[in-house]
C-alpha cells in the first residue's frame, strides 16, 4: 500500500480532461453555484478546520472573486474536475458523470491579498499535504502544480511572445506563431539505499541544521533510465555503488514541477565519502540507532508530507517517534530571523532555497526558489530552462556552489473524501 498512500498522490478527482476544450467552460463554471473553488498562490492554499482535521477552504465563484478580486478570467481560473464516481483515474468514453460540483482554482498573485474569513489561513501545501483528504490532495496537489507553471512559463519558448492561457487553463497558447505550450514535469529519484545488513543510508548537507537527515535523491537526466540515474547520484553523493533497485511508489512534487520515484536500492559497497562542501556527513543506521537518536532529538528526518520520510518508515517497518516534546526538530533552526517566513508566517514572495549537495562537484543543476526557512530535502527539481525572450517574473539561471536538492518525507495517512465545503466557514 506504499504506493498509494503518499500524501501528494492521494486524489478522488475526475481531472475530466475532454471537457477543457469546450469554449465557455470556464464561464459557465464561474456562473454555477454550485461549483466550488480553491485560492492558490505560490505553494500555499487557503485552508480551515473542520473539528481537529484542516482540509481546504472551498468557496462559492462570486464570493473567490470577491475575497480575491485578480487579473483577467483566462489568467487566473483553472478547471480541476468533478468528484469521481467510481474512484478510478479517468472517465471511459461515454461514461455519464455524477451530479456533484465542478472544482475551480482561482490564482491569486503572490504580491496580491485576499480578505479571508475568520480562521481561514494561508497554508503551505508541503506542510499540510499529509493533513488533507485525498479529496483536497488532490484538488491542492493540480492547483498549486499549475499555478507554478503559468508564473513561470509566460511566454512562448519558440519567439518569446506572451501566451495566452486556454484549455481550462491547462495549455498556454502562442498569439504569434499558434504553438500549444503543455505544463512540463521533471522526473527525479530518490532512494532508501540498504545494505547487506538491512542499514539505511542518510546524508546531511551543509545547507541545513547539523541534526538534518534524509534519503539521497537527484533529476534523470536528458536520455538516461531511472535506474541509471539512481546509480549514478548514489555513487556521485557518498561514493557507494547500487546494484539492485526496487520500485517503491511515486508522488508529485509541485514545487515548482517534479515527479519523485521513489526507489529501495540495494548497496554493493559501503565506504562512504563525502566532500564536506555540499555534503556534511552520510551515514549508515541500523533500526534501533535511528529509533533512539530521533527520539533524543539528534537526528531530525523530513517532516510527513514528502516521500522521503515515506521511504524511511517503510524501511523501518513502522511510524518513528517523534523528537523531544514531539516538537518538529526538522524545522527547528531553519531561517535567520530576517529570513521571509521565519516566525512561521508564509513567506509572500519567495527567496532562494538553500543549496543540498553531492560528492561530485561537476554537473551542475538550477534550482528552483521557495521560502528560506522551508527545508528542501526532497526536491532535486530545478527551475525551467526556457527560451523566453523576455525575462519571467522570476528569474533562472545557475546557482553557485550548489548542485542539487533533496526531498523531503511523507507519512501516508488514508481518509475518507468530506463532502464538499460551504462556502462560510
Amino acid at each position: 500500500m506504499f504506493a498509494s498512500d503518499l500524501p501528494l498522490s492521494r486524489t478522488v478527482t475526475d481531472r475530466a480532461a475532454d471537457r477543457r476544450g469546450d469554449e465557455g467552460l470556464l464561464t459557465a463554471l464561474i456562473d454555477d453555484d454550485s461549483t466550488r473553488v480553491l485560492l492558490v498562490s505560490g505553494g500555499r492554499v487557503v485552508t480551515r478546520h473542520r473539528g481537529r482535521r484542516r482540509t481546504l477552504a472551498l468557496y462559492s465563484p462570486q464570493e473567490a472573486a470577491l475575497r480575491a478580486p485578480t487579473g483577467s478570467l483566462e489568467d487566473r481560473w483553472a478547471f480541476l474536475g468533478y468528484d469521481d464516481a467510481d474512484q478510478v483515474p479517468g472517465a471511459a468514453p461515454g461514461e455519464p458523470r455524477p451530479d456533484g460540483p465542478a472544482y475551480l482554482a482561482h490564482h491569486v498573485p503572490e504580491d496580491g491579498t485576499a480578505a479571508l474569513p475568520p480562521g481561514h489561513v494561508w497554508t503551505a501545501l508541503r506542510e499540510v499535504g499529509s493533513e488533507l483528504s485525498a479529496r483536497d490532495a488532490g484538488l491542492a496537489t493540480a492547483a498549486v502544480a499549475l499555478y507554478e507553471w503559468h508564473v513561470r512559463h509566460p511566454r512562448c519558448p519558440r519567439c518569446g511572445e506572451a501566451t495566452l492561457p486556454v484549455q481550462g487553463g491547462w495549455v498556454r497558447r502562442c498569439p504569434a506563431d499558434g504553438s500549444d505550450h503543455y505544463p512540463r514535469t521533471d522526473p527525479a529519484v530518490i532512494m532508501a539505499v540498504v545494505d547487506d545488513e538491512d542499514r539505511l543510508l542518510l546524508a546531511s548537507s551543509t545547507a541545513w541544521p547539523e541534526h538534518r537527515f534524509s534519503t539521497l535523491a537527484g533529476f534523470v537526466e536528458p536520455g538516461e533510465s531511472v535506474e541509471h540515474a539512481i546509480r549514478r547520484e548514489v555513487r556521485e553523493e557518498s561514493a557507494v555503488v547500487v546494484g539492485d533497485v526496487e520500485y517503491r511508489g511515486s508522488q508529485p512534487w509541485p514545487f515548482p514541477a517534479s515527479l519523485m520515484l521513489g526507489f529501495r536500492a540495494k548497496a554493493l559497497t559501503t565506504d562512504i565519502t563525502v566532500d564536506g562542501d555540499e555534503l556534511r556527513a552520510a551515514r549508515w543506521f541500523d533500526r534501533d540507532t535511528l529509533r533512539a537518536e530521533v527520539a533524543a532529538g539528534t537526528v531530525a528526518l523530513p517532516p510527513g508530507t514528502s516521500i522521503a520520510r515515506a521511504l524511511i518508515e517503510d524501511w523501518f517497518g513502522g511510524e518513528l517517534p517523534a523528537g523531544p516534546a514531539g516538537g518538529d526538530r526538522w524545522s527547528a533552526g531553519t531561517a535567520p530571523a530576517d529570513a521571509p517566513g521565519a516566525a512561521g508566517t508564509p513567506a509572500p514572495a519567495p527567496a532562494p532555497a538553500p543549496t543540498t549537495a553531492a560528492a561530485a562537484p561537476t554537473s551542475r543543476r538550477r534550482r528552483d526558489r521557495a521560502p528560506a526557512d522551508e527545508p528542501r530535502v526532497d526536491e532535486p527539481r530545478v527551475d525551467e530552462p526556457t527560451a523566453d525572450a523576455t525575462p519571467a517574473a522570476e528569474p533562472t539561471g545557475p546557482r553557485p556552489g550548489g548542485r542539487r536538492q533533496r526531498r523531503r518525507a511523507a507519512t501516508p495517512p488514508t481518509d475518507a473524501t468530506p463532502p464538499p465545503d460551504s462556502a462560510t466557514p
